[in-house]
């Protein structure tokens, strides 16, 4: 058997080693919102508009400033094509495993896998960026309460070394020290990150509930600062409008993609929604046009409120209300903030177990990690295994590397599904459909080059990150998951 050969299509197991269905159309609108609305409007919305310049000058990527909304409009456009791709192959191919799985039964086995090890990049590595973003807003929110934690233990190694702030910076020389390195990480985020694992330890529909919650509450608060910010901004503010011109619209859409990509997560939860076929495409494209709508708004507010130059942070929403002189306002959203960062954490910690399951279901992964837990019917293991990785990395990592590495990797696996969906339309156009992608051609085809387009937008130093990985990728593959593939062996034990 070849590495091209794909997957036969067929519905999500039920039963004995399936999982509970159990979520409609409503929760997956919800878990859309849950995990769209979060750390890209709250986080990396700061560097997507002031650009981002190391502590040598050298800058590493141009900010859009005010057309930040332009860039968010812009990334609408191009994740709504991709989104009509994953309706339809959402609803044709119920499983668990989303691009993973779309691309085994469309374009075979060996983009399977290259698919399935960059979405590890989206979800693993995208929760490190959301945990170290959450770790700024709660730092934040103590300091209203007169509670200053000592910057060794809220600053990643890697973060404080790629800061170009003095402050930051000089913390290398005043951190404790161990062995002669200096002890820089970033407790709050680990301390976030193994609370949502062990919530999800718990099971999907509690997950989903404490979902729901935080979802009002970030509706709330950013619906406070739109309100309040709206009442204070200087139309000076938005003059120069697009200071770097279409570069810095580019290289702002590239960054803050990390904003749209959560209705990837809505996908794989497949084989938990009930009606699959309907509740899956209403989900997808629901949640990521109501999520653009508030993302355009926020980010015209943001922008009119303080010179775009100032929202370089790690809390942009805050600070901007905060440099306004709003404090109260700006404490308030700091707190809704901390919500909000805490549901887009349980979302990306509930898509990559199921990245897992569903790989390991095939053989490309050892068998523990497509166990089910007997009660709650969920992988718990991968679920205690992302936990424990995405926690380690948010003690030390820092958070504008993590954006890029999680925004190729998803638009990598974007692309393809867009690929995917107009070679099954010419494989097998007989096919039932629940839902069908209009203007296959057209909508595909530029779905895909709108993906590659935005991923050129990023710096030289995420492609070279990303070769590394799809090498160490290759490796894994043909070492493992090449001789132990449940399509090439014909096992089926579990």
């Amino acid at each position: 058997m070849g590495l091209f050969d794909r997957k036969p299509i067929v519905t999500a197991e039920d039963g004995e080693h399936g999982m509970r269905r159990t979520l409609g159309a409503g929760d997956l609108v919800m878990l859309a919102i849950g995990a769209v609305i979060g750390a890209g409007i709250f986080s990396s919305l700061g560097t997507a508009a002031a650009g981002e310049t190391l502590a040598d000058g050298t800058v590493v990527r141009y900010g859009a400033g005010p057309a930040l909304v332009l860039s968010f409009v812009l990334l609408g456009a191009v994740c709504g094509l991709a989104a009509l791709c994953y309706a339809e192959l959402a609803s044709m191919i119920p499983q668990a495993g989303s691009a993973y799985a779309y691309s085994y039964a469309t374009l075979g086995e060996i983009v399977a896998w290259i698919v399935g090890w960059a979405l590890i990049l989206e979800y693993a590595v995208g929760n490190v960026a959301v945990a170290i973003g959450w770790a700024g807003y709660f730092n934040s929110l103590l300091s209203g309460f007169g509670i200053d934690l000592p910057g060794w233990m809220t600053h990643g190694y890697w973060n404080v070394k790629a800061s170009a702030d003095p402050a930051v910076r000089a913390l290398l020389d005043t951190a404790p020290r161990i062995a002669g390195m200096p002890v820089l990480i970033n407790l709050p985020a680990f301390g976030i990150v193994a609370a949502i694992t062990a919530l999800l330890m718990q099971g999907v529909k509690e997950s989903t509930r404490a979902n729901n919650i935080m979802v009002i509450i970030k509706l709330i608060v950013l619906g406070l600062f739109v309100i309040v910010g709206a009442l204070h901004i200087d139309p000076a503010n938005y003059k120069p409008f697009a200071p770097n011109g279409f570069t810095g619209i580019h290289q702002g859409a590239a960054i803050v993609f990390f904003a749209y990509i959560g209705f990837d997560a809505i996908s794989t939860a497949a084989e938990e929604t009930k009606d699959p076929q309907r509740n899956l495409p209403r989900g997808i494209l629901g949640g990521l046009a109501i999520c653009t709508l508030i993302y355009v708004v926020v980010g015209f507010v943001a922008t009119g409120l303080v010179p775009y130059q100032q929202l370089r942070s790690s809390d942009p929403l805050a600070k901007a209300l905060s440099l306004a002189g709003l404090d109260t306002a700006s404490w308030i959203v700091a707190a809704g903030a901390v919500v909000s960062m805490s549901a887009v954490l349980l979302v990306f910690q509930y898509g990559q177990p199921r990245i897992f399951y569903a790989m390991a279901r095939d053989g490309l992964l050892p068998k523990f990690a497509a166990k089910l837990d007997p009660k709650t019917r969920t992988p718990k293991v991968t679920t205690l295994i992302t936990g424990v990785l995405v926690a380690l990395g948010s003690l030390l990592a820092d958070d504008a590397a993590t954006y890029d590495l999680t925004n190729i990797g998803t638009l990598a696996a974007f692309s393809v599904v867009c690929i995917g969906v107009l070679v099954l339309r010419i494989r097998e156009p007989d096919r039932p459909r629940p839902f069908r992608v209009p203007f296959v051609w057209g909508v595909t085809l530029m779905g895909a080059s709108a993906c590659v387009f935005i991923m050129k937008g990023l710096p030289v130093s995420a492609w070279i990150a990303f070769g590394v990985w799809m090498a160490i990728g290759l490796g894994v593959y043909f070492i493992y998951g090449y001789r132990n593939s449940v399509l090439r062996t014909g096992a089926t034990d579990r």
